[in-house]
């Protein structure tokens, strides 16, 4: 009792400077007056016990608040106490390391799991770069980092994190982890599919015997690899295999670009019977039916692109390729064209109209094409419309254009990307010539408005950028050109409609000339016969010398970018000024042209194409695979005729680019 009525005693308790608890004592102390008073009123002893007895109540309370009180601050001083000394002992004994460095780049403090680290060597107040210049360099490099990192340090793995404002490091070795991280990834599943090119084309020729030994060789060769790369391997029909492995071996097999290929190429060659290989291989998937779907479509992907080489590809990723050093051999028959044929008559029938567009910077081969399939269109008594953007054309196609003007319904069907968009509804048919990238249409708008309804039809080796769900695809990089396949998918139609005119047969004829340089390059029998059969309906050579003409500009043109020739080996580099534009067919005609110079494998001609695009054109005579080398910077083609187009950048940039690129592909090859 001598503590409650000392002075500090008598101070208002912590615990009531709650309102609401100050409201509830001052009703209780209302109440026990009006008892009191109540008390009073009905007698003095009454009242007299009642003051008493609130009193004494009121004297308890206080003291149980007050022992309450000093109860709490007692209990939460030693929390405080408790919660600091954890915090002391865990920065201490944590087995995190923290360091703290002064703006001058000099350790002021590290905790015992830091020091560690460096041993007993003496580091405070020294600089970061003399104690350890790696860690000096890491820190500088993450500093501007929100999160934690990972970083390889002493030949360890740690979470890393730098807090830049207070100098402060934070470091957490998670080596272990890191180590089952890397095992769960070399063990993910791997599956791939093996296609033999040319297996049907090659055994045609020969008898059982030399099936048998030729079908053993492929086989034994394999499963010898597929062994080495701890593999399973399974055949699953006379020219598919079916490959199941580990991602640890996959890196493994890329490491060497699958050898593979040609060790049973080269072989094969030597015994004039050539076999290529397509692969398609697929992996970080944990749905092994997604895997497989993934597998097939790599497959696809090798096989429309030629064939010859490997598709590495994780669902979603981006596709790594290998090998495709080959031509694409011919393969194709007169019974998958008249399939395709019949096929693009069905969808013709199905739908209200047919919308055909070619690439960018249209070519002969494409006008030609469109020309074709509108031709196609008619004999199927649909409208067709062929969609043009005239704003940048060359000579050629636009003496074509003046020529079309003789024939008012082929001219009126021409129609520009912004009326095609106006014009279409979801029951028509798009079909995309010369070319499968979406990016390279003449209007992307229009195929994505379409894109459920989009037949392709291309000779150019198939990219990684696709249209997600053709209704029909025609991808053959065997043909020397689009107009090839188009022409003939004529043979197919009805005979009793009309026919292909003059002046469509002979843009045909333009653009398979063009394309094979005068029957020069990629001409096979096919191309002949497509050849024969479209002079046969009409077409001139002496127009298509006409529309094939240049003109002075483009001539002396030409002939500035054959004088900046520079030579590289067994490369041929052809460099346009920086602020000059370029048309595109003349920088095309500038690296055919370089290809004539003794021991030139391949020519590159870089120019701008206009204010924020370059583009390079890229030839070879088919010793070296200039697809390859496009692709690398964004572009594609065929294996001896290639191109890219590059934004933002400028030539010189361009040109170092490609350098890197030559050099690395010089240096592979030694």
């Amino acid at each position: 009792m001598k503590r409650f009525f000392t002075r500090d005693s008598w101070r208002l308790p912590a615990i009531f400077a709650n309102v609401k608890l100050r409201l509830l004592a001052v009703l209780l102390w209302v109440m026990a007056m009006a008892f009191v008073v109540l008390g009073f009123h009905l007698s003095w002893l009454v009242g007299l016990v009642a003051l008493l007895f609130v009193i004494m109540v009121i004297v308890i309370t206080i003291n149980v608040v007050y022992q309450t009180n000093q109860n709490t601050s007692e209990y939460l001083t030693d929390l405080s106490y408790r919660i600091k000394k954890g915090e002391q002992e865990s920065f201490l004994r944590l087995p995190i390391g923290i360091l703290f460095y002064n703006e001058k780049a000099e350790i002021a403090w590290v905790n015992p799991a830091m020091q560690r680290y460096f041993g007993k060597e003496k580091i405070l107040g020294h600089p970061l770069k003399e104690v350890d210049e790696t860690l000096a360099d890491l820190i500088v490099i993450h500093q501007d980092d929100d999160n934690f990192c990972e970083i390889s340090w002493k030949d360890k793995y740690y979470t890393f994190r730098v807090q830049k404002e207070i100098r402060a490091v934070y470091l957490f070795e998670v080596t272990e982890y890191i180590g089952y991280k890397h095992q769960y990834e070399d063990s993910r599943v791997v599956l791939g599919q093996i296609f033999l090119d040319n297996y049907d084309e090659v055994t045609k020729s020969l008898n059982d015997q030399e099936i048998s030994r030729l079908s053993s060789y492929v086989t034994t060769t394999l499963s010898d690899w597929a062994e080495r790369f701890k593999m399973y391997l399974k055949r699953i029909d006379e020219d598919h295999y079916f490959v199941l492995g580990y991602t640890s071996m996959l890196e493994k097999m890329e490491e060497e670009k699958f050898k593979i290929l040609d060790e049973i190429r080269e072989y094969t060659s030597k015994r004039n019977n050539p076999i290529t290989l397509s692969v398609g291989i697929a992996y970080g998937g944990d749905n092994l039916t997604n895997l497989a779907s993934q597998a097939q479509s790599n497959l696809d992907l090798a096989l429309g692109r030629g064939g010859d080489q490997v598709v590495v590809r994780a669902k979603d990723g981006q596709a790594r390729f290998y090998g495709g050093k080959t031509n694409p051999l011919e393969k194709r028959t007169r019974v998958r064209a008249r399939m395709i044929s019949q096929a693009l008559q069905d969808l013709m029938r199905q739908s209200e109209q047919v919308f055909v567009m070619g690439h960018k910077n249209c070519d002969m081969d494409s006008i030609g094409a469109c020309l074709g399939v509108r031709r196609i269109a008619a004999m199927n008594q649909k409208k067709c419309w062929i969609v043009l953007d005239k704003g940048n054309l060359h000579s050629d196609i636009l003496r074509l254009l003046e020529s079309l003007e003789d024939y008012p319904e082929i001219a009126q069907s021409i129609i520009s990307p912004a009326e095609a968009l106006e014009r279409a509804i979801n029951s028509d048919l798009l079909v995309m010539v010369d070319h499968s990238k979406p990016s390279m249409s003449v209007s992307l708008e229009l195929y994505e408005a379409m894109a459920n309804r989009t037949m392709i039809i291309d000779h150019h080796r198939r990219g990684e950028e696709f249209p997600q769900n053709p209704m029909l695809v025609y991808i053959e990089p065997y043909a020397s050109s689009t107009c090839e396949l188009i022409t003939e998918m004529f043979e197919y139609q009805q005979k009793d409609l009309e026919p292909i005119n003059k002046i469509e047969a002979t843009a045909m004829l333009t653009g398979i000339i063009i394309d094979t340089k005068s029957f020069a390059l990629r001409s096979g029998t096919r191309t002949f016969d497509a050849a024969s059969y479209l002079r046969s309906v009409g077409a001139d050579p002496e127009m298509s010398r006409h529309f094939t003409k240049e003109n002075a500009k483009d001539y002396i043109q030409r002939n500035h970018l054959l004088e900046r020739l520079e030579l590289l080996d067994d490369n041929a580099l052809s460099t346009g000024e920086e602020e000059r534009i370029y048309d595109p067919v003349t920088a095309a005609q500038a690296a055919d042209s370089l290809l004539n110079i003794s021991g030139v494998e391949a020519s590159f001609v870089i120019t701008r194409r206009n204010e924020d695009t370059v583009g390079i054109s890229a030839r070879s005579n088919g010793k070296k695979n200039v697809q390859v080398i496009m692709e690398q910077l964004g572009g594609g083609g065929h294996l001896s005729n290639a191109a890219t187009q590059i934004k933002d950048t400028t030539v010189a940039q361009a040109r170092q680019d490609l350098l890197a690129l030559l050099q690395a592909d010089a240096e592979e090859k030694k």
